[in-house]
């Protein structure tokens, strides 16, 4: 059987196809549509569908609308509730109440009929509790908003869901968050990471008085409304300064969403005894959080969504019609459920744009040789990640021993200069260097301590509060960054590289081949390694010449 999911009210528009019960496809629109986020959160926005990731997901498994047996949106109109502070919010409702009749037109030959509305919060916990490597789990939900709520707490077993707690709006640690994001200048529903990067400059110096207007009801759920910030803080205007009180704000708001998320972890676990939680909605991007919840919580195992925001919700509105109809299969095994091209049709691709390139036999160890003479890398390889994080497949990689690399690759992004970047382990090796949160670590969800012996070895990924936000790598995750692991290792000594998107400020990650070779194009890396192939930029420009 064939489900489509699709998520399109707010922001992140995206698909993913579940077909007998496994995940073969999942992409946000963003990635072809080459805008960032696909749309912004307004109502006016909410018309518009992801045609291009659903049109690529019945593609790559070879579907028409017509076999689809239903379609799950992630929205469901019929229990929205009125918000008072958005007076166009009815605009976003009546047009979710019209989807099917959308979706019909954009994908010929689909009934309305086989639409089927998904509650949002219910389509984040599928997306975890159903995608889990276990199908019996805690699941907490937490992010902006849904229909009427901010957060749902419940449990799986063997599948199914049962619901134990839900916060009702405007209570929301996500719009407080966002709130936060908007007073510090920069972009909200987009950059709420920013702050969670800048928060590790500050001191949370006003978590006393953040505690009284932000904090856990002790039944599940909790008080979060935006303050006026300008008590604590003046607005700020993006002008690339930062720190102060703006860094000590962001460090207690972060602080006291912490608290707060581990409060609502440990009730849930008073009334379930799982020891298994999963992680879903925006909020569970928050690397910190996460870690914290890892730590201080009873759950001996905590599995996050690695497409977590709003973009997931389509993987778990599809989940949640197959489970529905008793047509779940495998655990969702990988992030990488996006786009792929062939070494044939790479090197087609190379040879039409006249880009001199080479095969090479031994491309890990080439590549390691760049690395280790402080060359950027462009890597390109195999289907690109569902989510926000760039997981070896659309990735920049770097050299993590020199303290100037950090500041290299954010000129090289055009991004702030606090934003900290990220190292890529071998999973045998990451115990030795990292310490305090869980391992293995695929997805580059949680933050782990730098063992003080590798801080001065590895500088480029330690972030100034002494941590890291590792990705463990293994050979039957990604062989080729394994491999290349391993080279840079036989030649320094490290069995660390850094890690972060092949993008560059405000645009999505790159997708395909086009958009790969336009990135090496303008920005300064030694080379680009696309599936097979290698580009090395001196002889690109020597040929060009």
């Amino acid at each position: 059987m064939n489900y489509l999911g699709i998520n399109a009210i707010f922001h992140d528009p995206a698909a993913a196809l579940v077909v007998d019960g496994r995940v073969v496809a999942a992409a946000e629109e963003e990635r072809f549509s080459r805008r960032k986020h696909g749309k912004r959160p307004v109502p006016f926005s909410a018309w518009e569908l992801p045609e291009q990731a659903m049109r690529w997901c019945l593609a790559e498994a070879g579907l028409t609308p017509a076999d689809l047996d239903a379609v799950g949106y992630s929205f469901d109109p019929a229990i929205a509730a009125e918000m008072p502070d958005d007076p166009y919010d009815p605009v976003r409702v009546d047009y979710a109440r019209r989807a099917p009749g959308f979706l019909a037109e954009a994908l010929p030959g689909l009934g309305r009929g086989k639409v089927r509305f998904v509650e949002h919060h219910v389509a984040h916990a599928a997306s975890a509790g159903l995608a889990a490597p276990t199908r019996t789990s805690s699941v907490l939900v937490v992010d902006g908003r849904g229909e009427a709520h901010s957060h749902l707490a419940g449990r799986y077993r063997d599948g199914e869901l049962e619901i134990l707690h839900r916060q009702a709006l405007p209570e929301s640690l996500g719009l407080l968050y966002e709130s936060l994001t908007d007073h510090l200048g920069f972009l909200r529903s987009s950059d709420e990471f920013k702050v969670m990067a800048l928060a590790s400059y500050g001191e949370p110096r006003f978590l006393p008085e953040l505690r009284e207007i932000v904090r856990a009801t002790g039944d599940g759920g909790f008080r979060a409304q935006a303050p006026d910030w300008t008590r604590f803080a003046p607005r700020r205007i993006d002008d690339g300064t930062w720190g102060g009180d703006h860094a000590d704000l962001a460090a207690s708001v972060q602080a006291v969403v912490e608290e707060v998320l581990v409060d609502l972890a440990t009730w849930l676990h008073e009334q379930t005894g799982d020891t298994v939680l999963t992680m879903a909605g925006g909020t569970a991007l928050n690397c910190v959080a996460n870690s914290r919840i890892w730590r201080e919580t009873p759950f001996e195992q905590v599995w996050v969504q690695p497409a977590s925001g709003d973009s997931g919700t389509a993987l778990g509105a599809a989940l949640h019609l197959a489970q529905e109809a008793g047509d779940l299969g495998a655990p969702q095994p990988t992030a990488a459920l996006g786009r792929s091209w062939s070494g044939e049709e790479l090197a087609q691709w190379l040879s039409t744009a006249q880009v001199p390139f080479t095969t090479p036999e031994d491309l890990a160890g080439e590549v390691a040789d760049i690395l280790a003479d402080n060359g950027v890398i462009a890597w390109f390889d195999g289907r690109s990640e569902f989510g926000p994080r760039a997981l070896g497949r659309r990735s920049l990689l770097a050299n993590p021993m020199h303290p100037d690399n950090l500041e290299r690759l954010n000129d090289v992004k055009g991004r702030e200069q606090f934003r900290p970047v990220a190292p890529m382990v071998l999973e045998e090796r990451a115990a030795e260097i990292f310490a305090g949160g869980p391992m293995p670590s695929p997805f580059m969800l949680f933050v782990h301590d730098v063992a003080p012996e590798w801080r001065e070895r590895i500088p480029t990924v330690t972030h100034v509060d002494g941590t890291a936000r590792i990705q463990t790598v293994t050979d039957e995750d990604n062989a080729g960054i394994a491999a290349l692991l391993r080279a840079f290792d036989e030649r320094t000594g490290v069995p660390v590289v850094v890690n972060t998107s092949l993008n560059t400020a405000g645009r999505p990650m790159v997708d395909d081949p086009r958009d790969a070779l336009e990135l090496f194009g303008s920005a300064p890396v030694a080379a680009l390694v696309l599936g097979p192939h290698l580009v090395r930029r001196a002889s690109f420009f020597q040929e060009a010449k």
